[in-house]
């Protein structure tokens, strides 16, 4: 998962398709009017790290509607919740103003592997091949 700093997050301009979605956004709709055709990033938002919303849409986002492009998390993004985030489908992720991206690296080797499956990979561990 790709982490970004505050002071980088908005200053970042690139050439990618981006489509920010509300979390109350129909994304049922969205899809029948082919909005996510062509996007290359599409941003949710964290108005407060109690409003989890943005998971339930990663999720839908790449299960039900197969979007492979980047998913991006935005606004109160915290660092407890960065594991969850990336099997959730996020990523990359623009880290909440005071948050140091180095502690936040450090989530990510706490585990090794999950056993249950996720947005990543849908498989639980029993059910994947052997490396």
């Amino acid at each position: 998962m790709k982490l970004i700093a505050s002071s980088a997050g908005a200053a970042s301009a690139d050439s990618q398709k981006t489509l920010q979605i509300a979390n109350d956004a129909d994304l049922a709709a969205l899809a029948a009017e082919n909005a996510f055709s062509g996007v290359d990033r599409i941003e949710l938002q964290f108005p407060k790290f109690t409003d989890g919303r943005a998971f339930s849409q990663a999720v839908t986002l790449r299960r039900r509607y197969g979007f492979q492009g980047d998913i991006r998390a935005t606004g109160d993004v915290l660092i407890d919740q960065l594991v969850q985030m990336h099997r959730s489908g996020f990523t990359s992720a623009v880290l909440a103003e005071g948050v140091d991206a180095a502690a936040a690296e450090r989530q990510f080797a706490r585990y090794s592997a999950f056993y249950q499956g996720d947005a990543q990979n849908p498989q639980p561990l029993f059910a994947r091949e052997a490396p």
